[in-house]
């Protein structure tokens, strides 16, 4: 039986992948909705191809999709707006698999309601879980949904873990013979680079990865290592585990996406060539495998792996990341709005580089935080987050 897809930030990269996959399995797969925020050109493509049921814009965007539609006779498609309209088909009956790639906190409600509708979520939105990290996991056991990892090292991760590992109680600590994780970075385009170049690197710079082809924003994540502190974050909510119990190691190479440790001296590595289409085939069909067009690792040709401990000197992020969540709370909210704001103001040339951490630092010493009791709670300490955040950028401006 075909399974029906929500693609929430279908236009992005991620998005773009699991359109490949869908597209190779047509008998297994049919895609029911999608949104787009901006690019409004390539979702009228994608919805020529696709023809799905329902796309979503922001309401400034229907009248000039609506035309769009008209001259492509694509009327048949309904189109909803804003942020109603992402959790609409987040939650609609007819879908059954949700991929939530939209990047940042916008994409925290559509997914937190996709997961409430017991749907199976295939998280690529790594934000929306340090924002609400237990919220969230407690949602997906309370109503049965099936959350599966996209990023590709907590897809490792999940595949390096015994099969019932989920069924166990979460309490921070390490279980059925897992002692610890061992989370991989690539360590970004900068790896080498001193104080003083980082202190002049340039947004096109930071946003070429040597191994990944991603969006903007997580490339520059990448770059800072945040992206790194945050998914060390995400690892801790999705695996019930405390964070002195996940080791980031550098590995440049990217062919092995992360690794897990056994108390018998086991450690089980999961690898590949670095396409994001593994992570979401692997999640698409779980327990399931289904063909993709990555070809198999060629051990000769990728002779050498490299490991490193991260330098957090120079690429302080990651501690902020760690500290977050040793603090708990709304400190992982805040952690990311504040960033979500540093990282804007590189990209348009606001501030430098290694100022994007100085941000987030001041952000989270100037934000009150407290419990992460409700969505409400998380979403107004983003609000304040962002707003202390904003004024931090442009007194470094002046």
């Amino acid at each position: 039986m075909s399974q029906s897809v929500c693609i929430l930030g279908v236009t992005g990269s991620i998005g773009q992948s699991t359109l490949k996959i869908l597209q190779q399995h047509p008998e297994k797969y049919s895609v029911f909705a999608v949104t787009a925020h901006s690019r409004i050109v390539e979702l009228v493509e994608i919805c020529k191809q696709y023809r799905p049921k329902i796309a979503v814009v922001p309401s400034n965007k229907v009248d000039e999709l609506k035309q769009h539609f008209q001259n492509q006779k694509l009327n048949d498609i309904e189109i909803l707006s804003d942020e109603a309209g992402l959790i609409a088909v987040a939650e609609h009956a007819d879908v059954d698999v949700v991929m939530a790639a939209i990047v940042g906190a916008a994409g925290l409600l559509p997914t937190l309601a996709a997961v409430k509708a017991g749907k199976r979520v295939l998280l690529a939105n790594k934000e929306a879980l340090v924002m609400s990290g237990d919220l969230m996991m407690q949602a997906a056991r309370d109503y049965q949904a099936e959350l599966l990892p996209v990023d590709s090292e907590h897809n490792a991760i999940f595949q390096c873990l015994p099969q019932n590992y989920f069924q166990t109680e979460r309490n921070g600590q390490p279980k059925q013979g897992v002692s610890r994780i061992l989370l991989t970075a690539s360590g970004g385009p900068f790896l080498n680079h001193s104080l003083e170049q980082l202190q002049n690197v340039t947004p096109a710079q930071a946003c070429k990865h040597p191994n990944w082809s991603m969006g903007q924003k997580i490339s520059v994540d990448s770059a800072t290592l945040m992206n790194k502190g945050l998914e060390l974050i995400e690892a801790c909510h999705l695996f019930a585990i405390s964070e002195q119990f996940v080791t980031v190691v550098v590995h440049p190479q990217s062919i092995i996406h992360s690794m897990v440790q056994y108390v018998d001296g086991s450690t089980l590595a999961q690898m590949g060539n670095p396409d994001m289409c593994t992570p979401i085939a692997h999640a698409l069909a779980w327990p399931e495998r289904i063909q993709t067009h990555v070809p198999a690792l060629d051990l000769f040709m990728n002779q050498q792996l490299d490991f490193q401990e991260p330098d957090t000197t120079r690429f302080p992020a990651l501690k902020l990341a760690r500290q977050a969540m040793q603090s708990g709370g709304l400190a992982p909210a805040i952690l990311n709005a504040a960033n979500e704001i540093a990282v804007a103001a590189f990209l348009k040339n606001s501030i430098g580089f290694t100022e994007i951490p100085q941000v987030v630092e001041q952000t989270l010493n100037q934000v009150e935080s407290g419990t992460a009791e409700s969505i409400d709670l998380i979403l107004q300490a983003d609000r304040a987050a962002r707003s202390v955040a904003q004024q931090i950028v442009i007194s470094k401006g002046n």
